[in-house]
């Protein structure tokens, strides 16, 4: 029976070991990728000119320039997440893609965080910290850029300087 505690109190303690060795490297990097390449490759000439007027929203928001992160997103500055896990890992403070079906917009303190912006915008729909967009006509301009605005302003306390 000692054996078994022996082994178990080692087990435990690797396991203690690993899960404060949580810094791990998040599969979407920025890249050195062109952004105006990027947006001048979306085929829809609807979605190519929207990304072209987030992406100015963004910038003049955050006071960062777009950058890839990974293959599919164009990125505003930088905050560093933490999960429960301790695991952490850096992010856009604010994003988008343009994808498929939708041009997805990462709001990373979440929609929710938003109640009477999200009510005034338009036609949407949202996931955690998404907003999807069929088209910018379908949305309030204005009613964005505060969003944008107010989103980039929440992410403040952890926002990386670079």
């Amino acid at each position: 029976m000692a054996t078994r505690t022996a082994k178990t109190s080692s087990t435990a303690a690797a396991k203690r070991t690993n899960a404060s060795n949580t810094t791990s490297t998040a599969k979407t990097q920025p890249t050195t990728a062109s952004v105006d390449d990027f947006i001048a490759a979306v085929a829809d000439d609807t979605r190519r000119a929207d990304c072209t007027a987030v992406r100015a929203l963004m910038e003049k928001a955050t006071g960062e320039p777009a950058v890839m992160w990974g293959s599919a997103i164009v990125g505003f500055g930088a905050y560093r997440y933490e999960y429960a896990s301790g695991r952490t890992g850096d992010w856009p403070l604010i994003a988008f893609s343009p994808r498929k079906n939708d041009l997805t917009l990462y709001i990373m303190p979440g929609t929710d965080a938003f109640p009477p912006l999200m009510e005034k915008l338009g036609k949407y729909k949202t996931g955690k910290s998404c907003l999807y967009l069929k088209k910018l006509a379908d949305v309030d301009v204005k009613v964005l850029k505060a969003l944008i605005e107010a989103a980039v302003k929440a992410m403040a306390p952890q926002r990386l300087k670079r």
